[in-house]
């Protein structure tokens, strides 16, 4: 019970920190606050996506039971900082010169489609709410696993709802970055903490390989059913390419409120390093199998080995940490979704805009938060998030060039055929091995925007020659 209320504490004071400052007044200051944040607060920020649940209980998880394939996640992630580092500079240009709050104004603005701006803006939705229940769902099985409470678990899910809700609707963008600053700092200990408990408690890093390597050597390459070399080559192409491309929708609003191209390039210079931290959870579930039961649970191997490591206290701030983990991406997700329902899909007067947003926000948390107490199966739905927002890369890509010539309808037709491939793969179980589902659907998403693009250029009218050189000369 002590444990329990500490935890809940924790929480309440990361609420009341997002809640500390001034509220927002209109949707542009709620979501980009001025596009003045400076270096460090920035950094923070963009770092706080880096680090969330699925560090804490995933990466673990994959570590045990599929060895070091696990390293797939340092790798994509410090791939994809070498393409923002050329493509978040351009969209914060191109979002300071034209306006854009979301990443659908993006796409409407240069494809010159409402129609393309309102489609990206409910596909962008629809693939993060499920994200936005497994950080409420991670968070209540964070505080379970080190409390062994379950009605702890169904407390800190509402607490924590009730807080995200508040403090992103009273200070936005502002409230998340100040509770990222602690949240990183938080996760960072934490992950050490218990790295420690693991290596001291358990066995060493030499002495876990050792052991790996004369009882199950097949976690030491790329064997494992499920987790072989096409499933590392598949997830860290399609990763790599979407969040490259910047392609999730609740990651705009940190880089269109980046004070210059600049200090996202410094940030982007340093996430890469800061990927290194992921190497924590990845060795306390290499040497958890010394430990735990070989069918534990994967989401469960980081806590487990915690509490049977550390004492109470440390177990405490361990599940204070993830709890920040899963609040700041969370906030920023909740964020996401709401700006784009309220800015781009549902057409009002810009008087009911910011009203109408503090509904979407409340929407989509109760949502998850009903989701998440109710134990609902969505880990279909799940497994669409990444695959189904990376069929906006080519878009975004085309988008991003100084002149855009491909048309609306051949991007929109692609990105839906790829959409709708993910979700068919998906849903009816298509056999595809451990081929990435995101990374198939690309294939007939491009071949399609080709095609129509072809059309629409062999189709179109042609402009006559006096024509032509007076629209040059204009």
């Amino acid at each position: 019970m002590i444990l329990t209320t500490a935890i809940i504490l924790g929480i309440v004071a990361l609420g009341a920190l997002g809640m500390s400052g001034r509220r927002s007044t209109s949707m542009a200051d709620w979501t980009v606050s001025g596009r003045g944040f400076p270096r460090w607060t920035s950094w923070f920020l963009q770092a706080g996506d880096s680090l969330t649940t699925f560090s804490f209980l995933g990466l673990a998880g994959i570590a045990f039971g599929g060895g070091v394939v696990g390293v797939f996640a340092l790798a994509y992630l410090s791939i994809c900082s070498i393409g923002l580092y050329f493509v978040a500079p351009r969209i914060r240009q191109l979002g300071e010169q034209r306006g854009y709050l979301t990443q659908a104004d993006f796409f409407s603005d240069r494809f010159d489609s409402p129609l393309l701006g309102k489609v990206s803006a409910l596909v962008g939705a629809i693939f993060l709410l499920p994200y936005l229940q497994l950080q409420i769902t991670g968070l209540g099985l964070i505080v379970e696993l080190a409390t062994g409470s379950e009605a702890g678990r169904g407390l800190s899910m509402v607490v924590a709802s009730l807080l995200v809700v508040v403090f992103v609707i009273w200070s936005g963008i502002r409230g998340i970055a100040r509770v990222a600053v602690v949240k990183d700092v938080l996760m960072i200990a934490a992950l050490l903490i218990v790295l420690g408990g693991a290596v001291f408690g358990i066995a060493g890093i030499p002495d876990t390989f050792a052991h790996i390597h004369s009882v199950g050597p097949q976690l030491l390459d790329f064997s494992q059913p499920g987790w072989d070399t096409t499933f590392f080559l598949t997830a860290v192409i399609v990763t790599s390419i979407g969040a490259g491309l910047n392609t999730f929708p609740h990651l705009w609003p940190p880089v269109l409120a980046a004070k210059s191209g600049e200090v996202l390039r410094s940030n982007y210079k340093w996430l890469a390093l800061y990927q290194l931290m992921l190497f924590a959870p990845i060795i306390v579930g290499l040497t958890a199998t010394q430990a735990l039961a070989a069918d534990t649970t994967g989401n469960h191997v980081l806590l487990d080995t915690a509490n049977a490591t550390l004492p109470s206290w440390l177990v405490a701030v361990v599940a204070i940490a993830g709890a920040s983990a899963a609040m700041v991406p969370a906030a920023a997700i909740a964020m996401g979704i709401s700006s784009l329902l309220s800015t781009n899909l549902v057409p009002v007067r810009e008087s009911l805009r910011f009203r109408l947003n503090t509904v979407f926000v409340v929407a989509a948390i109760s949502l998850s938060l009903v989701f998440g107490l109710a134990n609902s199966d969505i880990a279909s739905l799940l497994l669409l998030t990444y695959g189904g927002l990376t069929q906006m890369a080519p878009a975004t890509l085309i988008g991003l060039r100084s002149r855009v010539t491909v048309g609306a309808v051949p991007v929109l037709l692609g990105m839906v055929v790829g959409v709708v491939t993910v979700a068919w793969i998906t849903f009816f179980e298509v056999p595809i091995g451990s081929w990435d589902s995101g990374l198939i659907a690309l294939a007939p998403n491009l071949v399609v925007l080709v095609v129509a693009e072809a059309v629409r250029r062999r189709t179109r009218p042609s402009v006559a020659p006096d024509r032509a050189e007076a629209a040059f000369a204009g």
